[in-house]
């Protein structure tokens, strides 16, 4: 052994071992720093983008591809000269390039246009697609009207057009085969009026009501609706309750409409063939004249012009007045009379009209009349006559319109 490091050679190739060692040691070293960002100069900046969207290079005429993320997180670390301005800038793409691959399932990694003097570090680095054949299929499009129940009162939505009726939408044979409805939202909150050409927006549901994530053409759809508030005119009848007080009589009541417009549902407005007022107590009623009353209105009916009516009524009063003197007319001379019914020479007589007409009348204001021309003597029943005065709209009445008399 001694013999060996006394020997030239030995040492020379020794040495030499010992240099390319330490040469591949050195090199090694510099490259993982260079590599490793944790060595990264004390200069270097590393900035951090959120939501860089994701482009798909793939043959969209005949394929779609799911599983690829809209947005991914960049870490960008170089110099702050290349890092601030490309933050700042974006002016890069982020994309997968799926072309060339077949339909199926593939893990792919996410690739960017950004300059190799950056750092690039993607979240996440590798996805994993699935590409399927593209398919495109038109679909009717259903106009879906919300809050129906809160339009103004009485309005309803009586017909409506689509325009244009059907869109065509594309993804792939899988996802158009889970399509169950294709919809247009329509508010009809708080509306007084049709609507015309509303651009609403489509949407797309499976057969389970979940949105799908398709590619619709057009992305909106024009919509018209009628709203109206239907209405129809009926005849007004005035209801009654109650019997009037003693010594008043009902000559006639009426409104002083004939007929009323009311706003309802078509459904509704089928079935009704007049209105009422609410009921107008009769026995409260002391005089004639006007008032106003309620329309007693099915539920879901209304009458905004016309919420009272006006009510016209006329009453008569009756008036008794006593002890009227029978006048003896044409009696012969020499005869007296006797009354047997009545037993006197008296009559009560009622007066029923207007309270204004027979309020002031007095038993001076008329003659009870008996005409006794040609009668001989014993029983007879002749016809009692009343005379009054010229009032309009008064009748009079009597309890006896013949008496009983005896002539001796």
């Amino acid at each position: 052994m001694d013999n060996w490091f006394k020997s030239k050679w030995f040492v020379r190739i020794i040495s030499l071992a010992f240099a390319v060692f330490l040469y591949a040691f050195v090199n090694v070293t510099v490259n993982s720093t260079e590599s490793d960002p944790t060595f990264s100069g004390s200069n270097d900046q590393s900035n951090m983008l959120d939501d860089v969207p994701v482009d798909i290079r793939i043959d969209e005429e005949n394929y779609v591809v799911s599983g690829v993320p809209k947005y991914v997180t960049v870490n960008l670390q170089g110099s702050p000269g290349n890092v601030t301005p490309l933050s700042l800038q974006r002016n890069f793409d982020v994309y997968v390039d799926l072309q060339g691959l077949e339909e199926g399932e593939h893990v792919v990694e996410i690739q960017h246009t950004i300059s190799k003097d950056i750092n690039v570090y993607i979240e996440p680095k590798t996805i994993e697609v699935t590409i399927e054949e593209r398919a495109s299929e038109e679909f009717s499009v259903v106009a879906d009207f919300v809050n129906s129940d809160k339009l103004a009162e009485g309005y309803k939505l009586i017909d409506h057009v689509v325009e244009p009726a059907t869109v065509t939408i594309t993804s792939s044979r899988s996802v158009i085969d889970q399509v169950g409805s294709v919809k247009a939202y329509v508010n009809l909150e708080g509306l007084e009026g049709s609507i015309n050409n509303r651009e609403v927006p489509v949407a797309v549901y499976d057969t389970q009501g979940k949105e799908l994530d398709v590619r619709i053409e057009p992305e909106s759809v024009q919509v018209s609706a009628e709203i109206d508030n239907p209405s129809k005119s009926v005849p007004v009848t005035v209801e009654t309750t109650g019997e009037m007080s003693e010594g008043y009589s009902l000559s006639s009541i009426s409104a002083n409409v004939e007929e009323v417009e009311i706003y309802s549902t078509s459904a509704i407005l089928d079935d009704i063939t007049e209105v009422t007022t609410e009921a107008i107590d009769l026995s409260e009623v002391t005089e004639s004249g006007t008032i106003n009353a309620e329309l007693r209105l099915p539920e879901g009916v209304n009458a905004p012009e016309l919420e009272t009516i006006e009510v016209t009524i006329d009453i008569e009063q009756m008036h008794v007045i006593e002890d009227v003197p029978i006048t003896e007319e044409e009696l012969e001379e020499g005869l007296n009379v006797n009354y047997i019914e009545p037993e006197t020479a008296l009559m009560d007589i009622t007066v029923t009209g207007n309270q204004s007409n027979i309020s002031e009348l007095t038993v001076d204001d008329f003659r009870a009349v008996i005409n006794l021309s040609n009668l001989e003597q014993g029983e007879h029943r002749v016809p009692l006559i009343i005379d009054g005065p010229e009032v309009e709209e008064i009748t009079v009445t009597v309890a006896l319109e013949e008496i009983l008399i005896e002539i001796n």
